[in-house]
């Protein structure tokens, strides 16, 4: 079995291990903040420090495949350590769950996750380091950004776009080709029936904006 390293030890580690039984060994796994390991006899490390003992000690360090375990609305900080880790000779883990389908003409990007029961259509293409999450689905000629997470249950229909670190709640449903703007967020259970601006929160269905807060008089 390959080894890999995780950076993340929260709630997305434990689903990505999971999905990665009998196929990688994990052999370490980092965060920032001091937490228990989710790995039964795998030490955990804190931080860019923890790693640079971890990397002068392990032999072979940069043959270790990585995959970064941040989920949520945090796509643009899984994007920024998957590169990190690239930076140091780590080549970034796709994580495939053998009950997820993936067209033959779609492509995915270094370091996706694709979870139980998801699918990924034809013509699909999915840039790096996207979440599909448990039962989610990405229809025919879907456009991914980077960092994009898809939560679980939400649907995708054809030609959709997504930009760059976009968040789409469970359960949502996007109509074809709708756009939503780069670091936007589709609330949970939000229908979407035109496009999401970048940046922008919807909730609701339809769709709207969350209305901002007015600043206390």
């Amino acid at each position: 079995m390959k080894p890999v390293l995780f950076w993340g030890a929260t709630g997305q580690a434990r689903v990505l291990r999971e999905a990665l039984h009998g196929v990688a060994e994990v052999v370490a796994v980092f965060d920032l903040a001091d937490l228990p390991s989710p790995f039964a006899g795998v030490p955990i490390h804190t931080g860019e420090a923890g790693y640079a003992r971890w990397a002068s000690q392990y032999r072979d360090a940069a043959a270790v495949g990585a995959c970064v375990a941040i989920g949520g609305g945090r796509g643009q900080d899984r994007l920024a350590r998957q590169r990190w880790l690239e930076s140091k000779g780590h080549a970034p883990l796709d994580v495939l769950h053998p009950r997820s389908f993936q067209a033959g003409d779609a492509r995915i990007g270094r370091g996706c996750q694709l979870l139980a029961m998801s699918a990924v259509c034809s013509g699909a293409w999915l840039g790096d380091a996207v979440i599909v999450n448990t039962h989610a689905s990405v229809d025919h000629d879907c456009r991914l950004g980077d960092g994009v997470h898809v939560g679980p249950g939400a649907r995708l229909a054809g030609e959709v776009v997504i930009g760059d670190h976009a968040f789409i709640g469970t359960g949502a449903v996007i109509l074809p080709r709708i756009q939503v703007g780069p670091g936007a967020t589709v609330g949970a259970g939000a229908v979407v029936t035109r496009n999401v601006a970048p940046g922008e929160t919807v909730v609701g269905n339809p769709a709207r904006p969350l209305p901002q807060e007015r600043p206390s008089a």
